[in-house]
Order: C-alpha cells, then sequence, then structure tokens
C-alpha cells in the first residue's frame, strides 16, 4: 500500500498564522499591562518640544493626562508664550540642535518672571561642550544619563535628577506588516563607528539572511559593496521604524559610542552608562532584541528574560542563529520584554517623577 504523502501548508500560509498568533498574544499582554495613569493634578505647564516626534509626541500625551492645562511653544516663541500665559513651570526638551542662539537669554528673562524651568537631556552625554553651559540657567535639570548628574552638580547646577527616557506606546506598539517591512534582522541607526566595525565583520555572516541596515552615513563601511544590498540610506521616521521593528523577527541595538570625534561633541570624555531610547521602542513593538551592554541595562530590563545582550560579534552571530531557528523561545523573549515596557516604561509611567521635583517646591 502506497505512503500518504503529509500535506504540508505553503511556507506564506503558516508565516501569516505565526504572525497572527504573535500578534494576538501581543494583544493580550497589552490589555494585562497597561500602565495605571496618575491623577491629574490642578497644574499649569509650558512645554518646549525639541522637534524629535518619537519623544516629543509622547510627552505632550502624556502631559495632557497628568496635568490640567498644557501650553505648548516653539524654541523661538518661548518667551513671548510665558510672558503671555504665565505658567506654573517651564519645561525645555533637551535645548540643543533646533534652539535658537538666544535660547538661554529666553530662559533667564522667563527666570525673571518668577517662572521655575526645567530641562530634560536627551543626548547626553554626546553634547557636554553644550549642556556644561546650558545646565547652569535651569532651575532643574533631568538627564537620561545616569553619568551626567554628578557632572552637572559639580559645576554647580542646584537641582539635578537622573530621568531615564522610554517610549510612546502609542507610536511603537506590535503592529500587522507588509512584506516590504519583514526581515529576519533589522538595525536602525546611523553609522557609529563601533556600528560600522561590527557591520564589517558580520558582513560574510549575513550573506542569504533577510536584513535591513537604515539610517545615515553607511558608506563609512569596508564592506559597503558586500553590504549595500541591505542597506537603506537615510532618516526613518518614527512610524516607518515601529513598522519595521515590528516586522523584524530580531533587532540589533548597538549604542552609540561615548568617545570624542567627528560625531560627538563629549568635550569632557564622560563615558555613557545608561540605556537608549531604542531599548524600549524595540520591546515597545513585540519583537526580541539583542543590545550591547550599558552599565544601567539590569535596572530596567533582565537580560536573558526580557532582551538578549552580545558582547561580541561572535556571540552576537551564535544568537542570531540559536534565536532564528527557535521561534517559540523568540516569543517569549518579545512578550516578557513587551509586558516590562508597558509596565515601567512609559511618558505616562515615568513623567509623574518629574511634576513631583518641578512642583514640589511651589
Amino acid at each position: 500500500m502506497k505512503a500518504k504523502k503529509r500535506r504540508t501548508r505553503p511556507r506564506d500560509y503558516r508565516d501569516g498564522y505565526q504572525e497572527g498568533y504573535r500578534l494576538g498574544l501581543c494583544e493580550a499582554v497589552k490589555r494585562l499591562n497597561s500602565p495605571e495613569v496618575a491623577a491629574c493634578r490642578p497644574f499649569k505647564l509650558m512645554y518646549v518640544p525639541q522637534g524629535f516626534e518619537a519623544i516629543d509626541t509622547g510627552i505632550a500625551e502624556a502631559l495632557r493626562l497628568l496635568v490640567s492645562e498644557l501650553v505648548l511653544s516653539t524654541p523661538e516663541t518661548m518667551l513671548e508664550v510665558a510672558a503671555r500665559e504665565m505658567p506654573g513651570a517651564v519645561l525645555v526638551m533637551n535645548g540643543l540642535h533646533v534652539f535658537p542662539e538666544n535660547h538661554l537669554e529666553q530662559i533667564d528673562e522667563i527666570k525673571k518672571l518668577g517662572i521655575p524651568t526645567a530641562i530634560w537631556f536627551a543626548d547626553d552625554p554626546y553634547f557636554t561642550e553644550d549642556t556644561s553651559v546650558i545646565c547652569l540657567h535651569y532651575d532643574h535639570v533631568f538627564t537620561h544619563e545616569l553619568g551626567c548628574v554628578e557632572f552637572y552638580r559639580s559645576l554647580g547646577a542646584g537641582s539635578v535628577h537622573y530621568l531615564p527616557l522610554c517610549v510612546n506606546p502609542q507610536m511603537f506598539y506590535p503592529r500587522r506588516t507588509g512584506p516590504q517591512h519583514q526581515f529576519d534582522i533589522v538595525f536602525i541607526g546611523n553609522a557609529f563607528r563601533n556600528r560600522t566595525a561590527l557591520f564589517d565583520e558580520l558582513a560574510p555572516y549575513l550573506k542569504g539572511k533577510k536584513v535591513l541596515i537604515a539610517g545615515g552615513f553607511w558608506e563609512r563601511l569596508s564592506q559597503f559593496e558586500e553590504l549595500s544590498p541591505f542597506i537603506r540610506s537615510g532618516f526613518i521616521p518614527p512610524e516607518e521604524t515601529a513598522n519595521y521593528y515590528s516586522g523584524a523577527k530580531l533587532v540589533i541595538n548597538i549604542h552609540r559610542p561615548w568617545e570624542g570625534g567627528q560625531d560627538n561633541r563629549n568635550t569632557f570624555q564622560l563615558p555613557s552608562r545608561s540605556i537608549n531610547p531604542r531599548t524600549y521602542e524595540i520591546s515597545a513593538c513585540g519583537t526580541m532584541q539583542l543590545t550591547d551592554i550599558r552599565e544601567d541595562l539590569g535596572s530596567y530590563y533582565r537580560p536573558g528574560h526580557d532582551l538578549e545582550t552580545f558582547a561580541s560579534t561572535e556571540e552576537l552571530k551564535r544568537k542570531i542563529d540559536y534565536y532564528l531557528k527557535h521561534e517559540k523561545e523568540r516569543r517569549k523573549f518579545a512578550l516578557r520584554g513587551l509586558q516590562t515596557t508597558l509596565r515601567h516604561h512609559t511618558f505616562t509611567a515615568r513623567l509623574p517623577q518629574l511634576l513631583n521635583v518641578i512642583t514640589s517646591q511651589l
């Protein structure tokens, strides 16, 4: 008697089923782990965005839930808006890049109006040449970098606080993606030298895999010709970034180097100890990440539980091989990372700490 052939489902059907199953689990995690929003406090706050949507939108949306009145201003019109609205305090995001030359003059004049001022540095420690001056003009200084707290205090800043960055789960969340966003391995970010060194070493290994490397300056690669089929050059908007994260099997996270050079203004050569915003954003998309190690990582995620780490190219290759072949384990990491992020690392969870400081002396 002839043995019956085992029927197999087409790969696209299997992949579609697995993706639907993953998204269903992610939705369950979201429903069970939405953070409680702190009570709205009767307070009028003025917020000055830095011009980076992934952070600014999350902060503004959270503040609308946390304070009774939120006033938005541009960096150019801070003084004008503050004088007209007379808020209880002014919060500036970062104070770099898009801020005008008279930024600090405006802050000094706002303080003369009796309005407390606060700044949250999001690019520490990569611009200490600038932030070392800026910090002295504000009543309250918040930094996402643990290594900068004592530095600002040593300069004479009086109220300095460590406040890690986090994620906007309305922008970064698990979603269904099309084939154009589905890859085995994704990395998104600019080509700083530690990143190019790693991908130059990975070049032979990545052959035959479905890979996306996106961001600026990747022509710096020594192996650019070999890796060019994987590269999408230029800025990737946050919404598109979230699509790539959600469609990936694995996302690599490589922190920016803190040493001086063409890409940094870290004149004081402060080592970077804290994790970047992408750590939160990748996990918020319900995708497993492989990250290099920062000292403060274990304070926010559990390596070997919420995400995986690597300390060398060889270790990264071994872990990519393993987790691409072990889907169930990969999914467990992704779901645990999503759960931790939603419970503890959203703007609605983080910003009450900042508001407590700003309002405590009023």
